[in-house]
């Protein structure tokens, strides 16, 4: 006898809900019947009718993952159709939610025919009185990606055979929806034994008595509850920017929101700064919000969305990122970084002529000289010696000192500009970044000078009649402080 595995589906649990012709086939086969599980209301009722079944159960308590499991029973399944054909039974319909069924289908060794059965599904849906049409997702309880969700659907988990999935079910839910937002627990849909019950999300592992048959549902979730999603923020931008929207949000321009942008990053640069984590959490949103203001004005004027942006950075990492997403092999940063560099000269070939281009023209002059000197020093333009550039410093230096002495404002500006360029370099070759360098003496020089306010304002001095030596002691004062 040639190999062969024929697979069918033993419906959801009662004997009248099996088709004809698979239960002739059961109850007159002279092959072996296998099952994923004899904890099936059928089983029983068929082995009372002769049917003899060989239950794969124990698999379950030998392997450990979800996954494991699925692939030794596919091996033993294998392994039986090797000798002669077989019967594989599985609860529902073989083509739905059955991994054991796909990992066969997609092997090359036994045939595998897929007899048929049927699925739960339409008594799932008039259990709980909704039509799919309306939007609906299926997913494995015993395997799923939280952030693949669609809450505005139907949700429907199977597959929740016992507490411990019911909590891992219930834990991902919880990172996004309230402890006391009601799902249903569906038990047997469609048999005798059909039982609906609604609880709190947050009682769902302490509720449930789970079985081959249990799902739990999942109701849309109102919008107002998923303001944490990128899809509730599209829609609220998209609803300011609306003909019946805010005015100011209407008239703004990619132009006009350029401020916006700068002011943004300077802000979370200094929530970073500071360390304040609930300031960052603000200001990455209000980056974000420039983000998706820009590209709903794209969507607005028919040039691009917020889908043409993200697809855009997604596929640039995944380019520049070839030891992660590819077959190459990196160990260290270094390389990561040189490979980074040549993958972007080759993306930019034919847009840029000099190996200066690409820095834009509005970034403050201090970050743009580290730009430029950087660029230029990845193809050896730079000392190999920082006691070189403290030399070139102090020659700078002197040049500044001749401008100030000749009393010309000219050359005072430009070898000024000559100074800051070479302390611009010092910093990249201290691996610090000038720009951030000075937003941080910035600070700290407002806050000293604050504190040598407040303390004259105490003794209600005024500032402007103080003399230097009194504030220059506050200053030490505050130095100490800090």
């Amino acid at each position: 006898m040639s190999q062969r595995i024929e697979i069918i589906g033993l419906g959801a649990g009662d004997l009248d809900q099996l088709p004809l012709g698979i239960y002739k086939k059961l109850i007159h086969t002279d092959l072996p019947v296998f099952t994923r599980t004899a904890d099936h209301p059928l089983v029983k009722g068929l082995e009372e009718e002769g049917v003899v079944f060989t239950a794969l159960d124990y698999i379950y308590e030998s392997a450990g993952q979800f996954d494991e499991v699925y692939r030794t029973i596919c091996e033993t399944l294998l392994a039986k159709a090797s000798d002669s054909p077989i019967i594989y039974a599985v609860p529902g319909h073989p083509m739905l939610a059955e991994k054991t069924v796909q990992l066969l289908l997609e092997q090359q060794e036994v045939p595998v025919e897929i007899i048929g059965g049927q699925s739960y599904l339409d008594d799932l849906f008039t259990a709980l009185q909704i039509d799919p049409i309306e939007g609906f997702q299926f997913v494995d309880g015993t395997g799923f990606v939280r952030n693949q969700l669609n809450y505005r659907n139907h949700l429907i988990f199977c597959q929740v055979y016992d507490r411990f999935i019911a909590s891992e079910v219930k834990l991902a839910l919880l990172e996004d929806l309230p402890a006391d937002y009601y799902v249903s627990i569906v038990e047997a849909a469609g048999t005798s034994r059909e039982k609906i019950v609604s609880i709190p999300l947050e009682e769902l592992d302490r509720s449930i008595n789970a079985n081959n048959l249990t799902s739990v549902y999942v109701p849309p979730v109102p919008a107002n509850m998923l303001h944490h999603t990128l899809d509730q923020l599209r829609e609220v931008i998209a609803a300011l920017r609306s003909p019946e929207g805010c005015p100011w949000d209407k008239k703004q321009t990619h132009e006009s929101l350029r401020v916006y942008a700068i002011e943004e990053v300077y802000e979370l640069i200094e929530a970073i700064d500071l360390e304040d984590d609930e300031g960052i959490i603000e200001e990455l949103g209000d980056v974000l919000l420039q983000v998706m203001l820009h590209s709903q004005i794209g969507e607005d004027d028919g040039y691009f969305t917020v889908d043409d942006v993200i697809r855009s950075i997604t596929d640039k990492m995944i380019h520049r990122h070839p030891h992660v997403f590819g077959e190459v092999t990196m160990e260290s940063a270094d390389e990561v970084v040189q490979s980074w560099d040549a993958l972007k000269q080759q993306e930019k070939s034919g847009t840029r002529n000099s190996l200066l281009d690409g820095i834009p023209n509005g970034l403050p002059a201090l970050a743009k000289a580290a730009k430029l000197q950087k660029k230029a020093g990845k193809a050896g333009f730079e000392w190999d010696d920082a006691a070189d550039i403290w030399e070139k410093l102090r020659e700078e230096l002197d040049e500044v000192h001749a401008a100030v002495d000749n009393e010309d404002e000219t050359n005072i500006t430009e070898e000024l500009g000559d100074v800051l360029f070479v302390l611009a370099n010092i910093s990249r070759y201290y691996k610090v970044n000038p720009e951030l360098a000075l937003n941080q003496a910035n600070r700290k020089f407002r806050s000293r000078f604050t504190y040598i306010e407040e303390q004259l304002n105490e003794q209600e001095k005024n500032i402007y009649q103080t003399s230097l030596e009194e504030m220059d002691y506050y200053w030490n004062q505050a130095k100490r402080k800090e």
